[in-house]
């Protein structure tokens, strides 16, 4: 692809106090081979109070203020602001695996016009701890309850690095949309997503309107530095769980409710059934080889209890606005 032919991105990413994730995001965005000037990189930062924006501007990028209730406003507020063809949606916490992965993402979507954008891979790396290994490159979904949920696609087929995806007729219960996700501009114009963005609704909505397909650039992606420990993870669910509801208020579309494979109330369940996790840490351990299975079992416990003090915490506090920020677990690498 010569350097004039390429299409200009924007690299979205909502902030809030992500200073201790923030220059290891940037940079691996800053080392890709995708020409920097055709790059854009804009944070919606909701008013950080570390060193987030110092860093933001060390790497070129454009800095809005985020006065939303939900880093899903401050996407919307960014895209308002892009100027790219393509967009990525990046969160602090994800780190691009390989300097080609935005070039060879940007291309493999100028090759496949029927493709709604390209889905990160989620990969091990050195600076998570086991329990962050197995949370986002074992589970992929980062929580038991959503992974029980989501419905397997299926490779459609491949080209050289570019595998095609979708899911089996009658479903559309995946989550696409986040950490590192590659979007056409004009997709997202078509389902009016400057308007009413966050992250599943727009690819539910994308293959709801006939584009069923995705991509994604084989071994490559994002490492997602999600969490580092259990109990932070638990506190992670309880603020995910809040968000979302608070989410639903305004936009009652949810991707778990179409056609999942088991139901809420039976993921939930199966949480605390023991004998079901038990099932998937041996499943895993003989198929992975991965240790990082055998947080499965108390991972499950701990997104059934996260999940039920997030509605318990969501119904006690309906008239704080700023509940969503009070929220916030500190994220870090592994030392």
């Amino acid at each position: 692809m010569a350097e004039a032919a390429q299409p200009k991105v924007s690299i979205i990413i909502p902030t809030l106090n992500a200073g201790a994730l923030l220059d290891n995001c940037l940079a691996s965005i800053a080392s890709q081979t995708y020409p920097r000037d055709r790059i854009e990189i804009i944070l919606a930062d909701a008013f950080s109070k570390d060193a987030t924006r110092d860093i933001a501007k060390r790497y070129g990028a454009i800095v809005l203020d985020d006065t939303g209730k939900n880093m899903e406003e401050g996407k919307r507020l960014a895209l308002r602001h892009a100027t790219g063809d393509f967009i990525m949606f990046v969160d602090a916490d994800n780190e691009l695996t390989h300097r080609d992965y935005l070039e060879l993402a940007i291309r493999a979507l100028e090759a496949n016009p029927q493709a709604l954008g390209v889905e990160s891979y989620y990969l091990p790396s050195a600076k998570m701890s086991s329990f962050c290994r197995y949370v986002t490159a074992r589970l992929h979904i980062s929580d038991p309850i959503c992974w029980l949920m989501t419905t397997n696609p299926h490779l459609v087929g491949r080209d050289g690095e570019v595998e095609r995806w979708t899911l089996p007729d009658g479903s559309f219960s995946y989550p696409l949309g986040a950490n590192g996700f590659v979007f056409r501009r004009a997709d997202l114009e078509s389902v009016q997503a400057g308007d009413h963005f966050q992250d599943t609704h727009v690819a539910l909505h994308l293959m709801r309107a006939g584009k069923r397909e995705w991509l994604r650039i084989r071994g490559r992606g994002v490492h997602h530095y999600y969490i580092q420990t259990l109990w932070a993870f638990v506190q992670k669910r309880r603020r995910a769980t809040v968000h979302f509801l608070r989410v639903q208020e305004e936009m009652p579309v949810n991707w778990m409710k179409e056609k999942p494979p088991v139901p809420t109330w039976l993921a939930g369940l199966y949480c605390l059934s023991f004998f079901g996790p038990l099932y998937h840490v041996v499943r895993g351990l003989l198929r992975d080889g991965d240790a990082a299975w055998l947080w499965h079992l108390p991972a499950s416990y701990g997104s059934f209890i996260g999940a039920a003090w997030g509605v318990w915490t969501y119904k006690m506090n309906k008239g704080n606005r700023g509940l969503i920020a009070d929220l916030q677990v500190k994220q870090t690498l592994k030392k």
